[in-house]
């Protein structure tokens, strides 16, 4: 059903509730993972794939990190960090791997946060002809916690 997943990473905490909730679906489907962060800092925006900062040097640290995590668990697993706005290459990734279904994690902004922060996941499964799992962090975390406290 999921031969390719897309995942959205922020390199926030955000990103270990969807990785949890990827991981079981990956391995009910030998579905192969596509990581992928959208560098936005003012280097990866001005230069793109030729920019040269820690920042730059840090995504790329933190995608082979959580790469090799998901490798080791027998998931087969690529990375990709993109540069631009990050809606626009979430969609343009989905297309180009011929991605299944994407998973990204929520802020749960409300309106003036959406209109300040952007609304990258509202704009993604708008334009996306595939499945967009949404998981709003602050639930997830709250629904996790709840369940180790039984």
């Amino acid at each position: 059903m999921y031969r390719t997943i897309l995942v959205t990473l922020d390199t926030t905490d955000a990103d270990r509730t969807i990785l949890e909730h990827v991981r079981p679906l990956a391995r009910s489907f030998n579905s192969r993972v596509v990581l992928l962060h959208v560098a936005d800092g003012w280097t990866a925006r001005t230069y793109g794939q030729h920019g040269v900062s820690r920042e730059i040097n840090e995504d790329r640290e933190y995608l082979a990190k959580v790469q090799a995590e998901l490798q080791a668990e027998g998931i087969p697993t690529d990375a990709e960090l993109a540069y631009g706005t990050p809606a626009d290459e979430i969609i343009r990734w989905v297309r180009e791997k011929h991605c299944d279904l994407v998973a990204m994690s929520t802020h749960g902004h409300r309106f003036l946060g959406d209109l300040i922060f952007g609304a990258t996941a509202h704009r993604v499964q708008h334009r996306v002809d595939v499945p967009v799992l949404l998981l709003k962090v602050g639930a997830a975390t709250t629904a996790a916690a709840t369940k180790e406290a039984r």
